[in-house]
């Protein structure tokens, strides 16, 4: 068996090329962008184009082409911000809500498979150290 580093990267690299087909890639890329802004507003952060691009981990060119077509979507909008009318923020409107509730809903489902046979506190204590390595990337991403 590889290091847990390798393991690491091995099962993020498996469920990011999970589906191939054009319209499961495009609906997985609007709920990355979905999830970029859930994210940073969660943490109180403005999500700005250049904020989504830090979050995502890509070019702030490919971020808009994302923003924009979530736009389209009807899953962000965008506004000037309340605090820098020179900056524009990107928000979930109320269908982004409904899409990211469904993608979480599918998320846990296959949370729920991929653990089948682990008890309550496996699940807990793998839930935590996930958490953990995430809040550990942020700090290692930080300006």
């Amino acid at each position: 068996m590889s290091g847990p580093g390798q393991a690491l990267f091995a099962f993020v690299r498996h469920w990011a090329r999970r589906s191939t087909a054009d319209d499961a890639a495009d609906q997985g890329r609007l709920v990355l962008v979905g999830e970029a802004v859930h994210s940073l507003a969660e943490r109180g952060v403005p999500a700005t184009v250049n904020a989504i691009a830090v979050e995502i981990g890509i070019d702030q060119s490919g971020v808009s082409r994302l923003v924009k077509a979530a736009i389209e979507a009807g899953y962000l909008a965008m506004a000037a911000s309340r605090t820098d009318g020179r900056r524009r923020e990107v928000s979930l409107t109320p269908e982004g809500r409904a899409m990211l509730d469904e993608a979480h809903r599918w998320q846990e489902q296959i949370f729920a498979q991929l653990t089948v046979g682990w008890s309550a506190r496996r699940r807990r204590d793998f839930q935590q150290a996930m958490g953990d390595l995430i809040e550990r990337s942020r700090s290692l991403n930080a300006p």
